[in-house]
């Protein structure tokens, strides 16, 4: 190990370059190339505090460390986040995030200008962070992302001197990434969770709009008396033995319009792991079922067709 000069005249030791242990299983990047943490413009902001510190290689190191999934996991909650990175020792690194939580009354000035603005409401029901919602937080004297460096206090158990280190960078590229999946992991660190966002949003707007769909507007036209109901049969014979069902019962069957649906409305699974995207992995299978699936339910539906015909009555 070899000893240097920093140009702030301290005598500190050089420890030589290593190589972080191979990981299987860890969180890793979705973007291979070029810059990471997220396409959004929030995410690119969060990304833009990172770039502010000035770290140089480590920075580099970091980019390559979240590509490589040499984070093992990610905890966010209010006011911190806690990760692990595998580093070139055996024992995993210990990363902490703390972020400076607004206080009560802080959130109640931001509520109430954002409460003010339906627009805003409107695109945070949507999962999206609003353009111009940072004017909101300076009016109030108050930032939503970090302004500046010691805005966060970043630790790992790592002995390298530099704070933050690579593990640290690996760690706020990932969350970056996570930001532009779930731009309301950006209020959690400053204090407040999404769903207590929308509860005070909906305490102060004093209306059903945020958080619940208004109700349809009263018609101005006439509206027919509503048929009565057939009452349910109360034979018990027919509620165990069940009733013979109808001829078209599924109605019309066609391959859905849109491949993947169901995950595409979920989202992106958060600190994914897998060598691709999931979406990117799922779609495929998905593509190949449905027309596969439609075409065994017309076949099967010929065969009992025929068969009803070919059997004599």
């Amino acid at each position: 190990m070899a000893w240097r000069w920093d140009r702030w005249g301290s005598y500190y030791p050089k420890y030589p370059k290593s190589q972080p242990r191979e990981v299987k299983g860890g969180i890793k990047a979705q973007s291979q190339k070029g810059e990471l943490g997220g396409a959004s413009w929030w995410a690119k902001r969060w990304i833009q505090h990172l770039h502010s510190f000035n770290i140089g290689a480590r920075l580099d190191r970091g980019r390559s460390y979240a590509r490589k999934g040499q984070v093992l996991n990610i905890a966010v909650s209010k006011g911190i986040v806690r990760a692990q990175v595998q580093g070139s020792r055996p024992k995993p690194y210990d990363v902490t995030i703390k972020a400076d939580m607004l206080s009560d009354s802080d959130w109640r000035k931001v509520i109430q200008q954002l409460a003010g603005q339906a627009l805003f409401a409107a695109k945070l029901l949507a999962g999206e962070m609003p353009q111009d919602i940072e004017p909101i937080f300076t009016k109030a004297g108050l930032s939503l992302f970090p302004a500046k460096h010691n805005d966060l206090k970043t630790e790992c158990s790592c002995p390298d001197y530099s704070n933050p280190c690579k593990h640290i960078a690996a760690v706020y590229y990932l969350l970056g990434e996570e930001f532009d999946r779930d731009p309301f992991l950006m209020f959690t660190m400053r204090g407040l969770t999404r769903e207590e966002l929308f509860e005070r949003l909906d305490r102060v707007s004093g209306s059903k709009a945020v958080g619940q769909v208004a109700p349809e507007p009263a018609s101005t036209t006439a509206i027919s008396p509503a048929r009565e109901l057939e009452p349910l049969a109360t034979d018990p014979t027919l509620f165990w033995n069940g009733q013979a069902l109808g001829d078209d019962i599924f109605g019309e069957v066609v391959a859905p319009p849109v491949v993947a649906a169901l995950p595409k409305r979920l989202g992106g699974f958060p600190f994914w792991r897998g060598e691709r995207p999931l979406l990117a992995a799922l779609e495929p299978a998905y593509a190949a079922a449905s027309p596969r699936a439609l075409d065994l339910f017309v076949s099967q539906q010929q065969g009992e067709a025929e068969a009803k015909i070919s059997t004599p009555s």
